[in-house]
């Protein structure tokens, strides 16, 4: 959701920084307050085309910046892919516009281009209304959408159709290899043959890279160890060169000492034994030592033997994986590849005989994904209808046009079927795509029938719907308040209204109000308390003379909002 919106120089706004929270957050204020400018804010922060005109008079530059918190995996592979760094379910979004032509984008502080921003975007927001940012606009979006709805039933047999569709793709790349160009074959031979021999012939060992690795670290530290060791030595058992007795000698006239004196202090036998067992470690370790200073030798023709192999190790691993284990798997999948290639002919055969035999449970199982998906359409249709009906288009229909490519058998990700939802807002009219209804009010009363339907299915979490009430009121327009009450019980909406029936639904309402010092004109924004939000509902119902009766009536309807949300 957008929890954080920073507008800086757009417009009458100077510098504004505003908290948007859950639920259903409603923004009212006098006609040509700034509503609009907020709204064309999110829609520059979001990647849309904006105007030069949008900078502030007498600013070069203006900047938005919005921090939403989300869960969605679609947008973390985009992040990743990117190299963006992520922030534990947070996202910034920024924009910064000037006045010689140049945006600059950021996500994460990172730089990006404008198609970027907007790709992100589509999945964190979308806007209804004066605008034509709407994911329901995209027919592709349908089919995921119509599937969504009919839930699990389509869920399980879409799975099974997923698992063919892989194994399909698969056998139709390796014949695409097999059955091609000939020279392209041969050259692709001559490729594998290549790495396989490269591979082959370095003869590589499981965590040879990490055991030449530590050798070489040894040898390239050799005369350093070699003179720690021989340090060592001396001090424990030869002593200093200025005359000093060593630690070992040391010892045993400590432990001379001791025996001497234990008749009379017989809990001196503890230290006393304790001390003859360090002597036993220390001749020990004497020992190794003299063996390790006698033994070793520094050999600078076997640190070059192992600089030498690791640079062979290190070439393969950069071509061929990031560790061993991956280059020998490369070399495992090389040779296969190789040997089909080259009994190209008998598996071709082999490989078509599967194809056909696959591409026959493709279709059966794409045929049930079909026959469910058909079930979901006429619910979703027979339930959208009944929500436009209840949204005061009574004349409305809406239907899910759904087909199934049956003659052409192009399997793809969805079946054989392709989706698009239509629909015809009088009686009389034809059914036409959501994208070419004309009017603004119209489409936002549409989509939030649809949006209504499938809120619960709908991935995207933040809604806007601008103006959604034009040319409703009544009972129209307290409906469209409680669907909106609806739909914010499971996403974040932001509508911009001048209806008191919807501004009285809110759980956080925004004021958007015009002042000015008598040299420049400032847009604000405040989240009015609950006496404030009953002087703006009055102030809706009655015009700017707010009566005691007005006043009244506003109380009234913020307590029938809250009832009913109670309620419901």
């Amino acid at each position: 959701m957008l929890t954080q919106l920073d507008i800086q120089n757009i417009a009458l706004i100077d510098r504004l920084n505003l908290e948007i929270g859950q639920g259903l957050n409603v923004l009212t204020g006098e006609t040509g307050a700034g509503k609009s400018i907020l709204i064309d804010s999110i829609n520059a922060v979001l990647g849309e085309r904006v105007s030069r005109d949008l900078i502030r008079t007498g600013k070069d530059k203006a900047i938005i910046e919005a921090v939403f918190q989300y869960e969605n995996a679609g947008i973390d592979r985009i992040l990743e892919e990117t190299g963006i760094d992520r922030d534990e379910g947070n996202i910034i979004l920024s924009r910064e516009i000037s006045l010689s032509g140049k945006n600059t984008c950021r996500i994460n502080g990172r730089l990006v281009n404008v198609s970027m921003l907007k790709q992100i975007g589509e999945l964190l927001l979308d806007i209804h209304g004066q605008h034509d940012n709407q994911s329901l606009l995209k027919t592709e979006t349908h089919i995921d959408l119509l599937d969504a709805f009919g839930g699990k039933a389509v869920e399980r047999v879409k799975t099974e159709y997923l698992e063919l569709y892989a194994q399909y793709k698969n056998i139709k790349s390796k014949l695409h290899l097999l059955a091609g160009d000939k020279g392209e074959m041969a050259r692709r031979m001559d490729m594998l043959n290549f790495q396989i021999d490269e591979i082959k012939n370095a003869r590589l060992k499981k965590g040879e890279d990490e055991s030449l690795t530590a050798k070489r670290q040894v040898l390239a530290n050799s005369e350093k160890i070699m003179n720690s060791i021989v340090s060592a030595y001396e001090l424990l058992n030869e002593g200093s060169d200025t005359g000093g007795k060593s630690v070992l000698y040391n010892s045993n006239k400590a432990l001379q000492e001791l025996a001497s004196v234990l008749k009379y202090d017989p809990e001196l036998n503890s230290i006393s034994e304790k001390l003859e067992s360090v002597i036993y470690q220390l001749e020990d370790i004497c020992e190794e030592l003299r063996s390790r200073r006698e033994a070793d030798e520094y050999n600078p023709d076997e640190l070059m033997s192992i600089d030498e192999r690791l640079d062979i190790i290190t070439r393969l691993k950069r071509k061929y994986g990031s560790t061993l284990e991956d280059v020998m798997d490369f070399l495992d999948r090389s040779r296969r590849e190789y040997e089909e290639l080259l009994q190209s002919e008998s598996l071709v055969e082999e490989l078509n005989k599967q194809l056909a035999s696959l591409s026959q449970k493709l279709y059966e199982s794409a045929e049930k994904l079909n026959t469910e998906r058909e079930k979901a359409a006429v619910v979703l249709e027979k339930n959208i209808t009944a929500e436009l009906e209840n949204l005061e288009m009574k004349n409305s229909s809406f239907k899910v046009e759904l087909s199934f490519n049956k003659e052409e058998k192009y399997f793809s990700k969805n079946g054989l079927n392709s989706a698009e939802f239509l629909i015809s807002s009088n009686a009389g009219e034809p059914l036409k795509p959501l994208s070419r209804i004309a009017s603004g009010g119209e489409m936002s009363r549409i989509m939030l029938a649809i949006k209504t339907i499938l809120a619960n299915v709908d991935a995207i979490p933040t809604l806007i719907f601008d103006e959604i009430d034009t040319g409703i009121s009544g009972k129209a327009a307290q409906k469209v308040g409680e669907k909106l009450s609806y739909i914010s019980r499971t996403h974040q909406v932001l509508c911009v209204t001048h209806l008191s029936q919807l501004a009285c639904m809110a759980d956080n309402h925004l004021y958007i109000e015009k002042n000015s010092d008598g040299e420049n004109t400032y847009t604000t924004v405040r989240k009015l308390d609950h006496k404030g939000r009953v002087q703006e509902i009055a102030r809706i119902i009655g015009g700017s003379d707010i009566t005691a009766l007005a006043l009244k009536h506003s109380e009234e309807l913020i307590e029938a909002a809250g009832l009913f949300k109670k309620k419901s």
